[in-house]
């Protein structure tokens, strides 16, 4: 069941539930809590994707024989 499959009032009522969980002094601060919830999911997504295409594009890099030394 998506949000598009709801009519007018179920919203109504879903807002009215969750005006009634959080209240209305608190509602602003869960609003801004979701958004950037759903901003982080979406970056990550987003890095996810982008390291998939970059490592079917890209080569693996060439490994050397050496170590490389870390104190000179």
């Amino acid at each position: 069941m998506g949000l598009g499959n709801l009519s007018g009032s179920e919203i109504l009522i879903l807002m009215l539930i969750v005006l009634l969980v959080f209240g209305a002094n608190r509602l602003p601060e869960a609003g801004r809590a979701v958004g950037k919830g759903l901003r982080e999911f979406k970056r990550a997504l987003s890095d996810a994707e982008n390291s998939i295409h970059r490592t079917e594009d890209e080569p693996p890099p060439a490994r050397d024989a050496t170590p490389k030394r870390l104190v000179e």
